[in-house]
């Protein structure tokens, strides 16, 4: 018999089941398929809300699995030179590095392109 994942910590909002086969979905995409390289269509754009003035370059409109969301900003970070995250199907990177990263994930595949001035 499976373990059934009823961790009550990620039970907000649920109050009772009367169900003896009730498993609470969270809403979570547990293995979500990444899609080819040539089949993702990713925005480079500047942005400096809420970072005190600091600029940073945002990559948004990736679609696929954490892993491979948090290889590709590693990469990026790498090729940069600089810091940054990945996290919620974006990536950011620390400064203004709009057209090196276009044109490095231009050459690793994927379609991109610089939105914003």
């Amino acid at each position: 018999m499976a373990k059934k994942n009823n961790d009550w910590k990620k039970r907000d909002g649920v109050v009772y089941s009367t169900s003896n086969d009730f498993e609470f979905q969270t809403g979570e995409e547990q293995n979500e398929e990444t899609p080819a390289t040539n089949q993702q269509n990713l925005k480079v754009l500047l942005d400096k809300k809420a970072r005190a003035g600091k600029k940073v370059t945002l990559i948004e409109g990736f679609v696929g699995s954490e892993d491979d969301l948090k290889e590709l900003g590693k990469m990026l970070k790498n090729k940069c030179g600089v810091g940054g995250s990945a996290k919620d199907s974006e990536i950011l990177i620390q400064g203004d590095h709009r057209d090196k990263v276009v044109q490095v994930l231009q050459a690793a595949g994927y379609k991109a392109k610089k939105s914003g001035g």
